[in-house]
């Protein structure tokens, strides 16, 4: 007879501790936080002030950084699920990380100046490494401790991805605010050095909780049991159910053929009827029948396949969400070069750094989170039924709604800004401070900020619950590349901007922005936007969820 008054009572201790060991885990996260945006959010002012770069190359070169940051995250969640384990990634990648902070630090300070720019682009790209091991553990790693089979666990770690994200924006506002002040007032080796003593504090306080993690070791290539599934397929692809022993899973014949030991399978995903195609690889022929061992080549389960067609799955939603990415580069890049030509002072003695204005994007956030996961979950759960209130696509596709509502509001304020310049007769001193508050570019940040609450935290937990839990550490890495192709792309569009402007007449982009066109700029990636939008409502109206065996039972019920 099962007690179940225990039962509750061992599902509370586990979600709280579920709660106790993430504590630690956030921690690293947001230093991290810190510390990227911190050198992010005011690397364009150092490469076009202090190394003297045209602000279009200075814009490519931030967005190839942060671009590299982003994509080498799947490079780390391989490392992570085929070597080392998430828990021993997070650390190796937390001392690169130092490691790159000093070489940054010394690159501004003691560094001859005909070595520092060398030094300086070699060390954010340790950082990048540093960045590729971290980014794919830390959020999944958190995830892992809170129990998935436990329904009050599942809300738990639902509402623990926003708080999630408010905790990491928390660390990016306070860089934003208080690093770039010191950068731009101070010196940038007190800024830098500020980054580099609180990632090694956070490492210390992580390394604390060690005995409350719960630590998975690796399980092997996440990659190999893919391609096993598209080569099992292929060498079964003029097989039908007529051939030999056919027409049986793997899985239900396990009696069969003598297999090797394999890890255990926490979900049974349940069958669908997509990518069938792939199901070839499940089909017992001849050749597999006579064998005394199954060849993992050959043969594969039908979960294994149904965990590859999860990935395929995502691949539509991934790609449909790369041009959120796309906008998102100018918050750190054309963005703040607008707000260095306009008014910002406060009082007769202050005036606010360009980069400062990005801290709206996180105090947006701050704010917005708890009334989403307090006030619009609850209410739209009682209509929708849907543990989250609305389902994860519906979020993600209302935050890339108000990317492209962020691009034409930024369209327009530019618009107005170049106005006004050439009102003043300031067209060709764009060194003078255009006689406009920066207070009016205060809408499109914190348009930016909504569009991150929805979409980049809907992705976050979509990667994480879509993927097979062999692949989490991948789904991590997938959902921040978003970022990092956004930004590839978002170099390559500013090069082509440049060319065909170029060739007819005056650049989009020139380092004079009073004379450029970076309005017209904003209205093609504002249609690129209404482009895409299109293509990801459809690919989200074709998406299948992940379903487990059973589910369908006690939907029923």
């Amino acid at each position: 007879m099962i007690d179940h008054g225990l039962e509750d009572t061992t599902q509370r201790k586990r979600s709280k501790g579920g709660w106790n060991a993430a504590i630690f885990i956030i921690f690293v996260e947001v230093a991290e936080r810190f510390t990227f945006i911190g050198l992010a959010s005011n690397l364009i002012m150092y490469l076009t002030d202090e190394l003297h770069e045209p602000t279009s190359t200075a814009a490519k070169n931030v967005n190839t950084w942060v671009g590299v940051s982003c994509v080498f995250p799947i490079v780390g969640a391989f490392i992570a699920d085929s070597y080392l384990g998430r828990f021993q990634t997070i650390v190796v990648a937390s001392f690169i990380y130092c490691t790159g902070m000093v070489l940054l630090i010394l690159s501004v300070s003691v560094i001859p100046w005909h070595y520092r720019k060398a030094l300086f682009f070699f060390a954010l790209y340790i950082l990048a490494v540093g960045e590729g091991g971290h980014k794919p553990c830390v959020q999944t790693f958190a995830a892992d401790q809170f129990d998935q089979n436990l329904p009050e666990e599942k809300k738990a770690k639902s509402s623990f991805f926003n708080w999630w994200c408010f905790g990491i924006m928390v660390g990016a506002t306070s860089a934003i605010i208080v690093v770039v002040y010191m950068e731009d007032h101070i010196s940038w080796v007190a800024g830098f050095g500020t980054l580099a003593s609180t990632l090694g504090v956070s490492l210390a306080i992580f390394l604390l909780g060690i005995k409350r993690y719960e630590k998975q070791g690796p399980i092997g290539s996440p990659f190999t049991k893919v391609v096993q599934v598209f080569v099992a397929a292929a060498r079964k692809w003029r097989v039908n159910d007529a051939h030999g022993v056919l027409g049986v899973c793997f899985g239900e014949k396990l009696n069969d053929v003598q297999v090797e030991a394999q890890p255990t399978v926490a979900q049974n995903l349940a069958h669908t009827k997509q990518f069938r195609f792939l199901e070839k690889a499940t089909i017992i022929d001849n050749i597999d029948a006579s064998s005394e061992s199954r060849n993992p080549w050959r043969l594969c389960s039908l979960n294994q396949v149904e965990e590859v067609k999860l990935v395929l799955r995502l691949i539509p939603i991934w790609l449909s969400s790369l041009m959120f990415g796309v906008v998102a580069t100018n918050i750190s890049t054309y963005f703040t070069k607008q707000g260095s030509t306009m008014i910002r002072s406060i009082g007769p003695h202050f005036q606010i750094p360009a980069a400062s204005l990005q801290a709206f994007v996180g105090i947006t956030i701050m704010i917005t989170v708890p009334l989403y996961d307090r006030v619009l979950v609850p209410i739209t759960r009682k209509f929708s039924g849907h543990y989250s209130g609305i389902t994860l696509l519906q979020r993600v596709g209302i935050g890339l709604c108000i990317s492209l509502l962020t691009m034409v509001v930024a369209a327009l304020v530019e618009a107005k800004r170049v106005s006004i310049a050439k009102q003043y007769d300031l067209v060709d001193n764009y060194k003078e401070i255009v006689p406009m508050s920066v207070w009016w570019l205060l809408p499109q940040y914190i348009l930016s900020g909504l569009a991150d609450m929805f979409t980049f935290v809907g992705l976050q937990e979509l990667f994480y619950d879509q993927m097979p839990e062999s692949l989490r550490s991948l789904g991590a890495a997938a959902y921040v590349s978003v970022l990092g192709v956004g930004s590839f792309i978002s170099s390559a569009i500013i090069s082509i901007v440049q060319a065909i402007s170029s060739s007819c007449g005056e650049k989009w982009l020139g380092n004079n922005l009073n004379r450029a066109h970076l309005d017209y700029f904003y209205w093609v990636l504002a249609g690129l936007s209404a482009l895409n939008l299109c293509v990801y409502v459809w690919n989200a109206m074709h998406y299948m969820y992940k379903k487990l065996e059973g589910d369908e039972i006690l939907a029923s019920k």
